[in-house]
């Protein structure tokens, strides 16, 4: 579904990508894990539009879309759960997940009913500012917000981030859940455990550079990446 080619990208005077090659096969979560620094979130922003590549290509379902407008790449089925949720704390959780669904002009409400199934505690708080909600309620409203835009591809940027282990459980229960329903999903975390338990496929980057690559279960099983990101 995604091939993302020798793609590399420059900060400044900094190439924080150094032209990485991996690929998202349709209906598999992949994770990519490493450090801090290492251009994880630099890799999903550079996909979805917001950083433009230096050199290199992305492709999803086909269509060259490496460098297109953000819009344009959220209207062919691309969305990002960004890191630290980025709800808008001054509207209620009804009105952020109606946000979500920003590009299209049609019927919202059997969508609206899917993602209150997915996330009942939405559904209590429909009505309460999003400001008001905990840490974990928060990353449900910005994972609901991202599927109202109907993704074919849900990237999501550390949704663990901040959170107890218990409601990180439940974000990875939903996770599978929505990839059992059909979407794909590429995974940005730095909880390396639990994403490679969750993960079909897993890559680690560092420094910009992608330098293993296996399943799951051999990235969990492996000496070295359970001594850098397992602690074990």
């Amino acid at each position: 579904m995604l091939k993302i080619k020798d793609m590399k990208v420059n900060y400044g005077g900094i190439e924080a990508v150094k032209g990485i090659t991996f690929e998202v096969p349709e209906h598999e979560i992949v994770t990519l894990i490493g450090a801090n620094g290492a251009g994880k979130s630099t890799t999903l922003k550079t996909i979805v539009g917001l950083v433009k590549p230096a050199a290199g290509s992305v492709e999803f379902a086909g269509e060259d879309i490496t460098g297109k407008d953000t819009n344009y790449i959220v209207s062919r089925g691309i969305t990002l759960v960004p890191e630290g949720r980025r709800v808008f704390p001054d509207m209620t959780v009804l009105e952020n997940i109606r946000i979500g669904a920003y590009l299209r002009n049609d019927d919202l409400s059997e969508d609206i009913k899917w993602v209150y199934d997915l996330f009942p505690r939405l559904q209590e708080r429909s009505w309460q500012l999003a400001g008001t909600l905990s840490g974990g309620e928060q990353q449900m409203l910005a994972v609901a917000r991202a599927l109202m835009s109907r993704p074919k591809l849900m990237m999501m940027d550390e949704p663990s981030l901040g959170l107890a282990p218990l409601i990180v459980k439940g974000i990875f229960d939903i996770v599978k859940e929505i990839n059992k329903q059909g979407v794909t999903i590429l995974l940005v975390e730095q909880n390396a455990n639990m994403a490679l338990k969750t993960a079909h496929t897993g890559y680690v980057l560092e420094t910009g550079r992608i330098t293993m690559t296996g399943t799951g279960e051999e990235l969990l099983n492996d000496e070295n990446v359970k001594a850098a990101y397992l602690g074990t």
